[in-house]
């Protein structure tokens, strides 16, 4: 049966942005929300996590659980999902810190 899915992404390539348009609509720049069955949903993730390169994607879809949707990231992200007695919550990591140039004395 179709569900609601719902895939953010940040500086992914070109041609991935086409494939996953193929399926859903880009209601915002890096936004695409569709309706599509648990198998197309699976192999469009996979084409993400295949092609995500140094960008990041969100993949938001319905799921026997307490809330209702399960969260799946690809890439490198501050937020990351972590399972809290049976809840999703986000936890954020520290900021990239810059290297500092040392100067000579």
């Amino acid at each position: 049966m179709p569900s609601m899915l719902v895939i953010a992404t940040t500086a992914v390539p070109d041609h991935l942005r086409g494939a996953l348009s193929r399926w859903t609509s880009e209601v915002v720049p890096g936004i695409f929300v569709g309706t599509v069955s648990a198998r197309v949903r699976d192999q469009l993730w996979h084409a993400v996590t295949e092609t995500v390169g140094n960008g990041a994607a969100v993949l938001v879809h319905p799921a026997p659980t307490e809330q209702g949707y399960a969260i799946r990231t690809a890439g490198t992200r501050r937020r990351v999902p972590i399972d809290f007695d049976g809840l999703t919550l986000i936890r954020m990591t520290a900021a990239p810190q810059a290297k500092k140039e040392q100067t000579p004395p």
